[in-house]
């Protein structure tokens, strides 16, 4: 039963972590980096800053699962 456990705690901690990556490098900047690919479709939409607000969000909410998942993996390793 630990070891299934241990699992889905991990693969929750990829995916957060892979997530987190992601998420981050979507993020605009001042030198613009990979997000100026999608600024001009992001510009097109009317509410551009709920569209940041929701990723800033996003990012928020995967940087404490992934917070957690590595303190629960201390514990338990």
């Amino acid at each position: 039963m630990g070891s299934i456990l241990l699992n889905i705690i991990f693969g929750i901690h990829i995916t957060a972590s892979l997530g987190l990556i992601l998420l981050i490098l979507l993020h605009t900047g001042k030198g613009g980096g990979i997000s100026g690919l999608f600024s001009g479709m992001v510009e097109t939409f009317d509410g551009s800053g709920i569209v940041e607000k929701n990723l800033d969000r996003i990012t928020i909410v995967l940087g404490v699962i992934f917070a957690a998942t590595t303190i629960v993996l201390f514990i338990l390793l």
